[in-house]
């Protein structure tokens, strides 16, 4: 299974010239942890950051620091782990453990956004498929147990 297959491609988008407020207003409003931040080039969208609701808190309520002045880009990661479309599934998971994150951007070959991957669509995708195994045993006791009747 590909990472495109399964991303959300519904991504919520912010410049890192936006003021920080307007971020977490698009968080809320859109019921997300995080806006990829991105710069548009030709029509296109091309992540160059992420700033989660983590950062928020960390970086901005925990320092104490004025939140009405900030700039998405004063606050945003700029050390973006994204996966491409075509990459695998278990792929994409293995990169997110080893990197410790829980969200990456999903990109097509020439790096524009497709869409986003959480840690959360990866569990509810997994949950889905052990549901899938479970009801298959449950199907195969069945077959059995009305042969031996």
């Amino acid at each position: 299974m590909l990472v495109g297959d399964v991303c959300n491609r519904d991504v919520v988008i912010s410049d890192r010239n936006d003021l920080i407020l307007d971020a977490a207003k698009l968080m809320r409003h859109h019921h997300v942890g995080d806006v990829v931040v991105v710069e548009e080039r030709g029509g296109r969208y091309f992540p160059i950051g992420i700033l989660t609701d983590r950062d928020l808190v960390v970086e901005v309520l925990a320092s104490d620091v004025t939140p009405e002045t900030l700039l998405v880009g004063d606050v945003m990661s700029f050390e973006l782990v994204s996966a491409k479309e075509d990459e695998s599934v278990l792929d994409a998971i293995k990169r997110m453990r080893d990197k410790g994150v829980r969200r990456m951007p999903v990109v097509s070959a020439d790096g524009a956004l497709e869409g986003i991957i959480t840690m959360d669509d990866l569990l509810d995708l997994i949950a889905e498929q052990l549901a899938d195994l479970v009801a298959m045993v449950g199907r195969g006791k069945r077959r059995e147990s009305d042969r031996q009747t």
